[in-house]
């Protein structure tokens, strides 16, 4: 039965993606076609709306709600705003979870993409469309080769990145890099007890990108109920649970004002910038989970109640 379920999941998910989809790439085509300032704003106000649109039927399918999402520290947030999401990464649900959460409270959350992906058959116009960042990278081969075009992309990304300052933005990366398993931890030889070791590159592209335009980071910890859900098991309705807790943080000027591929100094003050956060959620990881064991046999999240026959049957 769990599994026709996530079949008629799936199948409405499928349709909910279909049917704001057609509009989406009706308005797209419009945007790329008529380039007028005005007439593209208005374009994209309303292809921010089909996107969120998109996310809450996607979350009412799935059943995200409060009995099933505890969202601690959400207070202040503003629609209007500029942030940079920054969170650790158990499973491919985190994006649902993540987007459902944010959904309406923040803008429509977007991802630093490759440039080069902008010609990728249907999703690129969608991208373009929804004012994804596109970022250019040399790689360092080609810089080896062509030292002159150091920091060119930088520059172009930044370029890129421009067209934010006149629309409310969030954009969001995972710091980790890779979903977290006790195997990559081992591998990385990681120090944290919880996570992978942060990868900065991502956080500093961003910041020394856009971190001039952000309001404030908002460091997201992701805790699940049970340590493994695949997508597949969130179709099943097999979400016991899960806590996303926002902490917002400055966004210091330092930040946004070295080079992180060139200048060492400023690269190893972001290491350690990045790493005390990482410290601090990893503890933050441990406590909540040792709080939910201490409950013994029977496992507490918001409006769930989970035996450990219940989880082993699972």
């Amino acid at each position: 039965m769990k599994n026709l379920r996530a079949l008629a999941a799936f199948a409405a998910l499928t349709v909910n993606t279909i049917l704001w989809c057609m509009p989406l790439f009706v308005l797209a085509l419009v945007k790329l076609l008529l380039p007028v300032p005005a007439l593209r704003r208005a374009m994209t106000r309303s292809l921010m709306w089909i996107g969120e649109s998109w996310v809450s039927g996607n979350a009412l399918i799935l059943g995200l709600g409060p009995a099933r999402v505890e969202v601690r520290g959400a207070g202040g947030l503003n629609r209007r705003g500029w942030y940079l999401v920054i969170s650790n990464h158990r499973t491919w649900v985190d994006i649902v979870v993540l987007q459902t959460v944010f959904n309406r409270r923040i803008p429509f959350l977007k991802f630093f993409i490759k440039q080069e992906l902008v010609w990728f058959p249907f999703l690129g116009l969608a991208w373009w469309a929804l004012d994804m960042p596109f970022m250019k990278r040399h790689s360092k081969s080609y810089l080896a080769k062509h030292p002159e075009k150091k920091g060119e992309d930088l520059r172009a990304t930044r370029a890129a990145c421009e067209k934010f300052r006149d629309a409310p933005t969030s954009v969001i990366n995972f710091v980790e890099g890779t979903r977290y398993t006790e195997e990559k931890r081992a591998k990385r030889a990681s120090p944290y007890r919880h996570l992978l070791p942060p990868r900065a590159g991502g956080v500093a592209l961003a910041l020394t990108s856009m971190g001039s335009m952000f309001d404030a980071i908002l460091d997201v910890t992701l805790v699940y109920v049970r340590e493994r859900i695949t997508f597949w098991d969130l179709c099943r309705g097999e979400l016991d649970g899960v806590v996303v807790d926002i902490e917002q943080r400055a966004v210091e000027p330092w930040m946004s004002q070295g080079d992180y591929a060139e200048d060492r100094e400023f690269r190893a003050a972001f290491h350690r910038w990045l790493s005390g956060i990482w410290h601090e959620k990893d503890a933050k990881i441990g406590a909540m989970r040792n709080a939910r064991n201490s409950r013994g046999a029977s496992v507490t999240m918001p409006g769930v109640s989970t035996t450990a026959g219940d989880r082993h049957a699972h």
